[in-house]
């Protein structure tokens, strides 16, 4: 597994009054420090670790986000009231109630 692949985020954290490195493939780990290139390496470290410990362990090894493959749908469920409104809207703009939704996602 490279775990060059997963998805990190530096953040601040005003509680903490240091930066904050995170990996959105494992949620519940995170690192802190004094500046965002140390965040940065804390956690790809961590994570490192803890993959080497699942494998070790034979545990299953979240996929890294970038290597999913999406088939481009999904389903939502929304109030009668709101699919109502956004057909009427869609159909007011001469476009399709999935076009109407893909804008609104993007936008």
């Amino acid at each position: 597994m490279n775990i060059d692949h997963y998805t990190y985020r530096l953040t601040w954290s005003t509680e903490d009054g240091e930066h904050i490195g995170l990996c959105t493939e494992f949620p519940s780990l995170s690192w802190l420090a004094h500046t965002p290139e140390a965040a940065l390496a804390g956690i790809r470290q961590l994570v490192a670790e803890v993959v080497a410990d699942m494998q070790n362990n034979g545990e299953g090894i979240p996929e890294p986000l970038a290597e999913k493959r999406y088939s481009g749908e999904f389903r939502v469920r929304i109030p009668p009231e709101i699919h109502r409104a956004l057909a009427m809207q869609a159909a007011e703009q001469g476009i399709s109630l999935n076009r109407l939704a893909s804008a609104k996602l993007a936008g």
